[in-house]
């Protein structure tokens, strides 16, 4: 890492991370040439970059992959969360290479430079990795220009005025606008996502867009749903005028508080209802949030397909998909609230269970897009307890 008064940028860099400080890590750009602006978190998946870069959870964030070798297999048109990628920028260690996977249709340099990503190569991503777990994730520029024609001291100091995602409400831009009935199901090598059915007899669950990622919806419909989609900004009265079964609070990137403004009130009129209610990630918080409890800014955040998760209720560890900067403060759950799950690597609170309701929520992705699916389990939970 540069010191931060060496301004200089190595002969044949086009790539740079700059920090607020002015110290800067350079390297060689691909995908988009221009610079953004987010805190810097790291990755520890091996498979799924892409999935990765289009989950709406990491608005607001660039990626620094610990694996050493993302982009190896290309991109192609199934292996996407969302219409766009939401993660601002990627971080990796080896140069991205020719694309060797029977499914690619383009490179994944090309497919960051259409949707406007810039992505950095060439980078000890340990040392970042080593550094954002001792210092916490900071607020960072990526940059890309061929000519590596860079400015640090201003791109220092745009990083130094980002203020940051504590406070930030994220999911107001990066929810679905309109209401909409879900009509995929799983995918299938060969066959793709096939379609869901969407009969009368299945329970109807209304799912809360908070910054879904589409293998969600998908998997409540594999679980037996029939699932109407709504914006992270629905009201109560919008909610309950569709008649659900059940109402399902999904991921979302930002500071769970500032979501909750408008979406905790909704959440709690749902609860005295005795609507029953199942939420994930941002959607976890939010539910914890309803009740009483409250959140906390984690140091460094748990993002990764490796998780280890403890049930206490058997003491079975399931190994999960995980996206999260901000965490349920434990210690401030009401009595009428049980904790369900804990993660092994911090002793986190990875899950609740409300004992007067038909609630309950946990802290990672049980759809694991990417990751391992141990965690189905949850999903037919929900759906069979509202037959």
């Amino acid at each position: 890492m540069a010191d931060a008064k060496t301004l200089t940028v190595p002969k044949g860099a086009t790539g740079v991370l700059v920090f607020a400080d002015g110290s800067a890590v350079f390297g060689r750009g691909f995908g988009a040439v221009g610079d953004a602006v987010g805190e810097l978190c790291f990755n520890t998946s091996i498979t799924g970059y892409q999935e990765i870069m289009t989950d709406p959870s990491y608005a607001g964030q660039i990626i620094n992959f610990t694996f050493p070798h993302i982009g190896n297999v290309g991109t192609n048109d199934e292996d996407v969360e969302a219409d766009n990628p939401y993660a601002l920028g990627c971080v990796v260690r080896q140069d991205v290479t020719e694309p060797s996977n029977f499914r690619n249709v383009a490179p994944f340099d090309e497919w960051m430079k259409a949707h406007g990503r810039v992505g950095l190569s060439g980078v000890d991503t340990r040392a970042l990795t080593r550094m954002i777990r001792e210092k916490g994730a900071p607020n960072v520029v990526i940059a890309h220009d061929l000519d590596g024609a860079f400015d640090i001291a201003a791109l220092a100091a745009k990083a130094a005025r980002w203020p940051g995602l504590e406070g930030m409400d994220l999911a107001i831009e990066v929810t679905g606008k309109e209401s909409r009935l879900w009509k995929d199901g799983v995918w299938r090598l060969g066959f793709g996502y096939g379609a869901g059915e969407a009969t009368d007899e299945r329970p109807h669950v209304v799912a809360i867009d908070y910054g879904a990622k589409n293998n969600i919806f998908r998997n409540l419909v594999k679980a037996g749903a029939r699932v109407t989609v709504l914006p992270a900004t629905a009201a109560y009265e919008e909610v309950v005028a569709q008649k659900p079964d059940g109402v399902f609070l999904s991921n979302g990137p930002g500071d769970p508080a500032a979501t909750g403004a408008y979406a905790v009130p909704v959440i709690a009129a749902l609860l005295a209802d005795d609507i029953p209610v199942f939420g994930i990630c941002l959607g976890h918080q939010l539910l914890a949030l309803a009740v009483g409890a409250k959140t906390i800014k984690m140091h460094q955040g748990h993002r990764g397909a490796n998780h280890p998760v403890k049930r206490l209720s058997d003491g079975l560890v399931e190994i999960t998909s995980m996206n999260h900067g901000f965490a349920v403060d434990a210690d401030t759950l009401p009595a009428n609230v049980r904790p369900t799950h804990v993660s092994l690597f911090d002793g986190s609170n990875c899950g609740i269970e409300l004992t007067d309701r038909n609630a309950f929520s946990v802290q990672y992705h049980p759809e694991a897009s990417p990751g391992p699916q141990d965690s189905f389990y949850l999903f037919k939970r929900f759906v069979e307890g509202l037959r």
